[in-house]
């Protein structure tokens, strides 16, 4: 069976990926990066996390903001 673990490329585009995401609503999450241990360690696939790291409470009051804010559009 093949390896499907995303590679640290394709963590680190999602990494940019959710940086952009976040910054057309204004937030920024200063610690999001590639969690490098996870490549390092025996994590089942799929390895290669992201980690998010810590915010204030007003970057996460308005996350989670725009969290509702999407779902109301639908």
């Amino acid at each position: 069976m093949p390896d499907c673990s995303p590679t640290a490329s394709d963590v680190s585009l999602c990494v940019e990926d959710l940086r952009s995401a976040l910054a057309l609503h204004g937030i920024t999450l200063p610690s999001l990066r590639v969690d490098l241990p996870s490549f390092a360690g025996t994590y089942a696939t799929p390895a290669g996390l992201v980690a998010l790291g810590n915010c204030n409470t007003a970057t996460a009051n308005a996350l989670a903001a725009a969290l509702r804010k999407t779902v109301a559009e639908r």
